[in-house]
C-alpha cells in the first residue's frame, strides 16, 4: 500500500500544534510528528503533500448525525453508507449514525444495515457504532421526537442493544422509572449511556450519574432549563467533573454566551461537538423542499431546521463550522476547539484508535487552511477527498470517491 507522507505542516499532536512530517502507511500512523521521513526523502511510490501553512488534524468524530445530503437514518437506516461516502467532504472520517425515537424494529433495521456494508465498499467515513436516542425519553422534552414511540425504560426495549453489535451510545432520560436496571445492563454491554430529553433535576441527575451515565447529550436543548434555585441536570453537569457534554454550537442551538459559559466550566476536556445534523444539511433549500426526520416532515430557512409547529429539530451544521464557531464564542485555541471534534468523542466511546495522532493509530486525517476550512480528508490513509485548491499540493494525481 502506498505510503502517505505530509510534508511541513502544522501538526496537532496531543494537546498543540507542532510543525513536523507526519506519514502513514497500510492505514495507520507509522510516524508520530517525526521530523523526517525514516531518515530519507521517500520513494516515487510515496504520496507526498506539501502541508506548508497546513494544518493537519485527527478526522473528524461525530458521535451526533441523524443525516446529510438529502439522507434521514430513521427512515432509512442502511443510507448509512451514502452518507459515509459524502461526509469526508466535511472533514468527518468516523461518526455513530444516530437513529431517534421510533418503533422496536427501526433499531434492529440499523444494526443490521451496520453489518451489512456495499459488497463494492470503497474508501469512506466508518460508521464506528450506532447512536441511539430513544425511545426511553421523558415526553415533557420530546423536542423533535415522535411522542408516539416514547417508552419507559424496560430491559425488552434493548434486546439485541451491545457494543459486539454495533450499539455504541444510547440516551435516555433518567429519571424515569426502570432507567437505572438498564443503564446497569446496558454499561455490563459495554455501551455507553448518555442522559438526554429529560425532565430531571439536579439530585437526580447527581444519582444518574452515579449510577454510570457518563455523558449529557446537547446539553440545555430538551431538557430542564438551569436555576440558580434549580440548576437541574444542566448544573449538575457542568460541576462534575467525571461527566462530559456535548454541544450543538450553531449558535442556534446555544447562545453563543452559553456556550462561553460551557467551555469555561468543562473546556478543553469535558466538552465535545456535535452536529445533530439532519438531512437538509448541505443541501440548498430547493434541493430540501421535503426532508424529513423520521416519520415526520421538517422545513429548513438556511439556518435552521424545524418540525412544522416551529419546534426545533436538529441542526444544518457542519463539524468544520462547530469548530470555527467554538474558537470564535469562547476565545479557545484552534488545537483544543479540534480536540473537542476528534479526540474527545473518540475517547468518551472508549476508541484510542482515532481522534489523535500517534504512532498506531488509523490514519483519519483532515488537513485544514488556516481559516479552518477543510482542504483534504484522509480515511485510513486513503484519500477520500481534495478540494480543488488543494490538488496542486499532492506530488502526484489520486483518484477519490468524490
Amino acid at each position: 500500500m502506498t505510503r502517505v507522507v505530509f510534508r511541513g505542516g502544522q501538526a496537532l499532536i496531543g494537546r498543540g500544534f507542532s510543525r513536523r512530517d507526519v506519514v502513514a502507511h497500510d492505514g495507520v500512523i507509522v510516524g508520530e510528528a517525526v521530523e523526517t521521513v525514516s531518515g530519507d526523502e521517500g520513494s516515487d511510490r510515496d504520496l507526498v503533500i506539501d502541508a506548508t501553512d497546513l494544518v493537519i488534524a485527527p478526522g473528524f468524530v461525530d458521535l451526533q448525525i441523524n443525516g446529510a445530503f438529502g439522507l434521514d437514518l430513521s427512515s432509512d437506516p442502511s443510507s448509512m453508507w451514502d452518507l459515509a461516502a459524502l461526509l469526508p467532504r466535511l472533514g468527518v472520517t468516523s461518526f455513530l449514525p444516530t437513529i431517534i425515537t421510533a418503533p422496536p424494529a427501526r433499531y434492529h433495521e440499523a444494526i443490521e444495515a451496520l453489518a451489512a456494508p456495499p459488497a463494492t465498499l470503497r474508501a469512506r467515513a466508518t460508521p464506528i457504532g450506532l447512536h441511539f436516542e430513544g425511545p426511553m425519553l421523558n415526553p415533557l422534552r420530546v423536542g423533535a421526537h415522535p411522542i408516539e414511540h416514547l417508552r419507559l425504560p424496560h430491559l425488552d426495549l434493548i434486546d439485541g442493544w451491545n457494543r459486539a453489535r454495533g450499539v455504541t451510545l444510547v440516551t435516555l432520560a433518567p429519571e424515569l422509572a426502570g432507567a437505572y436496571e438498564v443503564v446497569a445492563e446496558l454499561r455490563r454491554r459495554g455501551v455507553v449511556v448518555s442522559a438526554g430529553h429529560t425532565d430531571a433535576d439536579s439530585a437526580e441527575a447527581g444519582a444518574a450519574f452515579g449510577a454510570g451515565i457518563s455523558l449529557v447529550t446537547h446539553l440545555f436543548n430538551a431538557m430542564a432549563p438551569f436555576g440558580h434555585r434549580a440548576p437541574s441536570l444542566v448544573g449538575a453537569a457542568l460541576t462534575n467533573p467525571d461527566v462530559t457534554v456535548g454541544v450543538i454550537v450553531d449558535g442556534v442551538h446555544v447562545d453563543p454566551v452559553a456556550v462561553d459559559l460551557v467551555w469555561r466550566a468543562k473546556g478543553p476536556d469535558g466538552l465535545l461537538l456535535v452536529t445533530d445534523a439532519v438531512a437538509p444539511m448541505a443541501l440548498d433549500q430547493a434541493a430540501a423542499s421535503e426532508p424529513t426526520l423520521g416519520a415526520h416532515s421538517v422545513r429548513s430557512d438556511g439556518t435552521s431546521v424545524r418540525r412544522l409547529d416551529g419546534t426545533l429539530a436538529g441542526s444544518l451544521l457542519a463539524m468544520g463550522e462547530a469548530v470555527r464557531n467554538l474558537v470564535a464564542f469562547t476565545g479557545c485555541s484552534v488545537s483544543a476547539a479540534l480536540r473537542c471534534a476528534s479526540t474527545i468523542p473518540a475517547d468518551v466511546i472508549g476508541d484510542r484508535t482515532r481522534g489523535r495522532i500517534s504512532r498506531g493509530a488509523i490514519a483519519d486525517l483532515v488537513v485544514l487552511n488556516d481559516a479552518l476550512e477543510v482542504q483534504m480528508t484522509f480515511c485510513a490513509g486513503v484519500p477520500v477527498y481534495i478540494a480543488e485548491s488543494a490538488a496542486g499540493r499532492l506530488n502526484r494525481p489520486v483518484c477519490t470517491s468524490e
